[in-house]
């Protein structure tokens, strides 16, 4: 998952937030997969952000507004 969009100031920050929030609630022997899961929703809310918005418009924040469908998509 993943766009080019996700290529602005801030999008690091989101991610970095996601594995750290994620790993808080998912205490496991298997921690890479909830970094895989994390990758993942951040991928795919870059993607749905700039089908929203397009890849040249897209900000870090648009990232986090995309969060709760890529989370529904992943259920």
């Amino acid at each position: 998952t993943g766009t080019p969009a996700m290529g602005t100031g801030g999008s690091g920050d989101i991610l970095t937030g996601l594995i750290a929030g994620l790993l808080a609630q998912f205490r496991t022997e298997a921690p890479e997969l909830v970094v895989a899961a994390a990758v993942w929703l951040h991928g795919r809310a870059g993607e749905i952000a700039a089908a929203r918005l397009g890849e040249q418009s897209s900000l870090a924040t648009d990232l986090l507004a995309a969060l709760p469908q890529a989370m529904a998509e992943l259920r």
